[in-house]
């Protein structure tokens, strides 16, 4: 079942992820264009393309790799010191 969104749904979800890459100048970075035109996109003064959301998700997905590999270095740093004090999970 295909699920239905308006413009408004996929500009709101657009500025959310936008926030999900760091804000508007780590999200220009993460894709690639300047910052007034992410902020021309949100504001709906520039319609949202599908490539722009592809991008968008790709993205993510590259930020989701990073900050797996940072904690699991964060992991290791603490499994190899045997006196580490444990924290509980978050």
């Amino acid at each position: 079942m295909a699920a239905s969104f308006t413009m408004q749904d996929l500009r709101d979800h657009f500025a959310y992820c936008v926030q999900v890459l760091g804000g508007v100048t780590a999200a220009s970075r993460h894709l690639g264009i300047d910052e007034r035109a992410i902020r021309r996109f949100i504001n709906a003064e520039r319609p949202l393309s599908t490539a722009l959301l592809n991008d968008t998700a790709i993205a993510l997905r590259r930020l989701i790799v990073e900050a797996t590999a940072a904690e699991q270095h964060i992991a290791a740093a603490f499994q190899a010191e045997p006196d580490a004090p444990q924290t509980p999970p978050v």
